[in-house]
């Protein structure tokens, strides 16, 4: 079984070089890794040739945005299973992807999705958030409750029937998405309670006060969208969870 692995960058030659290698330590062998690049004006591109060495293609050029460069991805993908692994993200372990791949080899599922980490930019072997994701539960979703995207497998055949990302939703296309796979067309949805991956805090949902408050006005729009009961109260149902995942840690 083939996996695709998107992982879409600009300017990121701080942390790509730490992604390319968490892809190219993986186990798994039958492993196809996009890079689809922004074109950045820095040193991301010349990282990408020299140290991609599991890279199957690289894509420079320009884009709109995040979304669509992860829409080229899926375009490209000729894998059964694609997974999204952002450029400043890497996989928690060299055995992510097989233990990925063996729940996909149980044809009654369609996803699945595990646990993050976020680690300091400056120090990355220092958590500061650990996102336990928990069992899906379709009517969480109207709860402010969804899984963390880095960590979302889906096979080829759900993006086929269902679509990519909606450019429509510019700061939460991934969530709207697994929105419509998992909670409006009922994929079967598997939870992997293990840390999947490690990312590198500053991305750009969670970065400012005002972005999280937009964020927020277009998951009401997606929940509407995917026809999906929710409570209007749903930023402040998150709060508790939020505020866990500061007090554990993945090996708590």
């Amino acid at each position: 079984m083939k996996i695709s692995i998107i992982t879409v960058s600009h300017n990121s030659a701080e942390t790509i070089a730490d992604t390319l290698a968490s892809v190219a330590e993986q186990g798994y062998s039958e492993i196809e890794h996009l890079v689809i690049d922004g074109a950045s004006d820095d040193r991301t591109a010349e990282i990408v040739r020299q140290q991609g060495t599991r890279v199957s293609r690289f894509i420079c050029e320009p884009d709109r945005s995040m979304y669509e460069a992860m829409n080229k991805g899926l375009a490209l993908a000729s894998g059964n299973v694609i997974g999204i692994l952002n450029a400043d993200d890497v996989y928690a372990s060299p055995d992510v992807l097989s233990r990925v791949v063996a729940l996909f080899s149980t044809p009654e599922i369609d996803a699945c999705y595990g646990d993050l980490v976020y680690v300091d930019r400056q120090q990355p072997w220092r958590e500061v958030r650990y996102w336990r994701a928990g069992p899906y539960r379709r009517m969480a979703f109207g709860h402010g409750w969804y899984p963390p995207h880095p960590t979302f497998f889906a096979r080829r055949a759900a993006y086929e029937s269902f679509g990519g990302f909606d450019l429509s939703f510019p700061l939460a296309a991934d969530v709207e998405l697994m929105l419509r796979f998992l909670g409006r067309h009922g994929l079967r949805c598997a939870y992997l309670p293990e840390v999947l991956v490690r990312m590198k805090t500053g991305g750009t949902s969670n970065r400012r006060v005002g972005t999280i408050l937009r964020q927020n006005i277009w998951l009401y729009r997606a929940l509407r969208k995917n026809q999906i009961a929710y409570s209007v109260w749903f930023p402040l149902l998150k709060l508790p969870s939020r505020l866990r995942q500061y007090a554990e840690r993945a090996n708590g």
